[in-house]
Formats: structure tokens, sequence, C-alpha cells
């Protein structure tokens, strides 16, 4: 066991459905000075700046991958993979190398902290392929979820936001993945709720 295994940090994720709540307790980790990985966020910043992936991406879907300046066309690559499962699956297969290898790297310069949390829409549960040590779903119900994403996105209607959360995994299968459930139900206080998981976290170690 090398020196730097030894002091890997704990990779906690964090996810939850849309309107859940789990970019805000992302943002509350942040506060207590864990850092954070946005997997989503780095993987649209990968796919703009990361040579190996443009080339990539760009062999797998061709020129018309990136406009004249070079951005990534996102709504063109939508339409594209929208109605072709294997182009998707083949789309997939080039972004997600990257951005775990991304990831490795971001946790090697992290070595120095108790654990590192990472964001990110879809999650398979800690150990099933991944790296993660826990895995924490930030939990809100369906009737609330719509209301918050009303208030955050007016221009979306009831419909839209019900399809947007129907083509996620459901509730059971998120919880089924979860080591730690957040209540983010307005029923029960956030914070305090973040704070005895970062205790917790902030006491162990991770030992290959």
């Amino acid at each position: 066991m090398s020196p730097t295994e030894n002091t890997q940090p704990l990779q906690i994720g964090v996810t939850g459905g849309i309107g859940s709540g789990k970019s805000t307790v992302c943002r509350v980790f942040r506060a207590l000075g864990v850092p954070v990985y946005e997997a989503d966020e780095r993987a649209k910043w990968l796919t703009e700046n990361d040579p190996i992936l443009k080339a990539d991406i760009t062999r797998v879907l061709g020129p018309n991958a990136y406009d004249i300046t070079g951005r990534y066309n996102r709504a063109w690559i939508a339409a594209q993979v929208f109605a072709d499962p294997d182009l998707l699956l083949q789309l997939n297969n080039v972004i997600h190398p990257r951005v775990y290898a991304d990831t490795a790297l971001w946790v090697r310069s992290h070595v120095d902290q108790p654990y590192v949390v990472k964001e990110a829409a879809i999650m398979r549960a800690a150990g099933d392929g991944n790296t993660l040590d826990k895995v924490i779903v930030v939990y809100a119900p369906a009737v609330l979820r719509v209301e918050r994403i009303r208030q955050r996105d007016p221009h979306r209607t009831h419909e839209e936001i019900l399809n947007i959360i129907n083509r996620q995994i459901n509730d059971d299968e998120r919880l089924a993945l979860a080591d730690y459930v957040l209540e983010n139900d307005e029923q029960q206080l956030l914070l305090p709720q973040i704070l005895t998981l970062h205790t917790t976290f902030r006491s162990h170690r991770h030992a290959n």
C-alpha cells in the first residue's frame, strides 16, 4: 500500500432528482471547506476543452459536432442521439472515460482532505463500478420538487417539468442507491443533517 493510497480521501457521491436540492446540499459542503466535483458541469467543460475528447466526439458524430468557432454543438448533437440509442451509447463511451480520468486526477489533487464530494444527476451505488465510498441521496416529494422548479424556471410548463421528472429514475430506484438520505422536504431542517454527515466523514480516512 503506497502512501498515496493510504491517504486517499473518502469519495462521497451526492445525487437526487431535479428540484430535490442536491446543488444546495453541495453548496453547503463547499461552504464547509469540502472540495466538490460537479460531474455534469465538468463533462460539459471537457467537451469544449479536452482535445482528446473533442477528437473522439468528432470521430463518432462527424464534423457537425462542433461549430466553426469550435464550440460543442449541443442542440444538434441532442437531436442526433435522441432517436438513436446506439449513437448515444457511442457518445457516452467516449465521454465517460475522459470524465473518469479527470475525476481521478481531481481526487489525487485533494489527498490532504478527509473527504471529497462528487455531485452527479446519474449515479450508481458506491462500489458498483465506481470509486465512491458512500452515496448520499437528497430526497424531496415530487409535488414539492415541481413547485421548486416552477419558481426557478418559470418558463417551463407543469407538463414539461413532469416529463423531466418522469425521464429520470424513480424515487425508489434512487433511494436504493443511498447509504445516507438527506430529507429536504421543508419539514425537517436540512443543515443539521448535513453537519452530522460532515462530522461523520471527517472522522474517517479511506483505507485500501
